[in-house]
């Protein structure tokens, strides 16, 4: 499937409404490819970043036969062991940012993208608290500040690229992730591509159903 002059990478398996972006982090090799990525195309200051990679359980085994198989391990209770982790806005289908936004700047949109109306965020900071995976991010903060005043800045965090969408391409760090490590399309296509990968989910069921809501059963 190719776009104009650009061939999508073989993360990215369709665009546009209805698609989510999900980690593959068996495939993930910590490279920092998906943040330069981003960064380039949206001209994003040099100390802010809308994807980072997380490591967790830093230097940590895993369970035994389980060392490439972090997802796997998730699912059988096991400990997966250093895991590197694609983070950034999942677009949930039951985005707790949403719920707790007291102004409405977080809406979930039509598309199925969440986004944030940049004049009615009030810096308040409770977005943050409330999104379990680090998304929402306030570059003009005031040492914290916010939590009393309210000038935490406006929220900022990934859009899904959706200008590059609306054209059908894909996200700017899907398509340049060196490994695949980055998944777009809808539940169903994510959840088999992760299958014919025999890469299993990182995240609990909590956290999956935040994620893709009645779809979370995709996964299973």
């Amino acid at each position: 499937m190719s776009t104009g002059n650009e061939m999508m990478r073989d993360g990215v398996m369709s665009v546009g409404e209805g698609t989510r972006i999900f980690p593959d982090v068996e495939a993930c090799i910590d490279c920092g490819g998906c943040v330069v990525a981003c960064k380039r195309t949206w001209d994003v200051p040099r100390d802010e970043q809308r994807i980072s990679i997380s490591t967790m359980l830093e230097g940590q085994e895993a369970a035994q036969g389980l060392n490439t198989s972090s997802g796997r391990a998730m699912e059988q209770g096991s400990s997966p062991g250093e895991t590197a982790v694609p983070m950034q806005c999942y677009h949930c289908e039951n985005a707790p940012c949403v719920s707790v936004c007291p102004t409405d700047s977080l809406i979930k949109q039509e598309d199925g993208f969440v986004d944030v109306r940049d004049d009615l965020c009030i810096g308040c900071q409770y977005c943050l608290s409330a999104c379990p995976f680090g998304a929402p991010q306030f570059p003009g903060s005031d040492d914290g500040a916010a939590s009393l005043v309210g000038n935490g800045g406006t929220m900022d965090k990934c859009t899904m690229c959706t200008e590059r969408q609306e054209v059908g391409k894909g996200p700017a760090c899907a398509e340049e992730c060196a490994t695949d490590a980055i998944l777009v399309g809808t539940p169903d296509q994510i959840a088999d591509e992760l299958e014919h990968r025999d890469s299993g989910v990182f995240f609990n069921d909590e956290a999956m159903d935040i994620i893709f809501g009645s779809d979370a059963g995709e996964f299973e």
